[in-house]
């Protein structure tokens, strides 16, 4: 099953108008219904969904290489155009992740975060 936090805070208002689960908004991907969240999340299995969003503290040696991974992070979600929380805590990054055209998750949440994962496994960029 799934895992889900319980309280915490995910990125606040902005973007197009909320659509109902699993209906796209007219600005935007379809909000996911929450049996899919949870099968999706088993693919992700360092992700959590947390207050409709989904997250993933990454750990790396020290500070510099955490700034690495942060900045390539920030390329691959301008590219997609669709831009994470990022909260860096010296070797630690945590990403959030949430859809705010749909208000909620959506796939584009999962994409990215595959992508960070695949980046993360990869290692350290110069």
């Amino acid at each position: 099953m799934a895992r889900k936090a319980t309280g915490g805070s995910t990125k606040g208002g902005g973007g197009g108008g909320a659509g109902a689960a699993g209906v796209p908004s007219a600005t935007g991907p379809a909000k996911l219904e929450d049996a899919e969240i949870e099968a999706r999340l088993v693919a992700r299995p360092e992700w959590i969904e947390t207050g409709g969003a989904i997250q993933r503290t990454y750990q790396f040696p020290g500070f510099v290489d955490a700034m690495r991974f942060v900045n390539r992070v920030a390329e691959a979600a301008e590219a997609a155009q669709h831009h994470p929380d990022i909260l860096v805590r010296y070797a630690k990054v945590t990403i959030t992740l949430s859809t705010h055209d749909c208000g909620g998750i959506s796939a584009k949440d999962f994409d990215l975060a595959a992508k960070l994962d695949a980046m993360h496994a990869a290692g350290p960029a110069a």
